[in-house]
C-alpha cells in the first residue's frame, strides 16, 4: 500500500497551487479552473492558513448572496484543517476523508506543505491496488491449475 508521499510523487502536477488569504474568491476560482482542480490551498507565505473548495463556494458565497469579485478568500475558506503526514497510508487517508466527509487532504511534513490529495487520487490508487491483487491471484490460480 502506497503512502501519501508516494501518491504525491505519482501526480502529474508536482507544484503546490495556492492563493494568499487576501486573494478574492474570483481569483481563486480562476486558478482552480486553469488547473482543473476542485480545491486550492490558502497560504500566507509558507504557512497553510486554510483551504477553499467548490463546496465552500456553493455554500458560503452563492447561497449567502456574496460576490466572487468582492469577497476575500479568507472570509469563506475552511479554517479548521485536517492534514496527514507524508507516511500516512492510502487507507488512513481514505478513512479520515470518509469519517470527516471531506474531499481534499493537505499533506504536511511538520509545518511544511508537501502537497494535497483528492478523494479521486486515493480512489484511483485503491482501485489500482485491487486490480494488481486480482491479477496476482488469477496468475496464481492459473499456475496451480497447470501444475496439477
Amino acid at each position: 500500500m502506497k503512502t501519501a508521499r508516494q501518491l504525491l510523487g505519482d501526480k502529474a502536477e508536482q507544484r503546490i497551487i495556492s492563493v494568499s488569504p487576501n486573494s478574492t474568491v474570483y481569483q481563486a476560482l480562476q486558478i482552480m479552473a486553469d488547473h482543473n482542480i476542485g480545491a486550492i490551498l490558502v497560504m500566507d507565505g509558507e504557512t497553510l492558513t486554510g483551504i477553499f473548495s467548490e463546496r465552500d463556494y456553493a455554500r458560503k458565497v452563492v447561497l449567502m448572496g456574496k460576490t466572487s469579485a468582492g469577497t476575500p478568500i479568507s472570509e469563506i475558506m475552511t479554517h479548521k484543517l485536517l492534514c496527514v503526514p507524508p507516511n500516512a497510508s492510502v487507507d488512513d487517508c481514505l478513512g479520515l476523508m470518509t469519517e470527516k466527509r471531506i474531499r481534499h487532504l493537505p499533506v504536511m511534513d511538520g509545518e511544511k506543505v508537501v502537497g494535497i490529495l483528492s478523494i479521486g487520487d486515493l480512489v484511483r490508487e485503491k482501485i489500482a491496488d485491487q486490480e494488481f491483487t486480482i491479477d496476482q491471484m488469477a496468475h496464481y490460480i492459473y499456475d496451480q491449475r497447470i501444475a496439477h
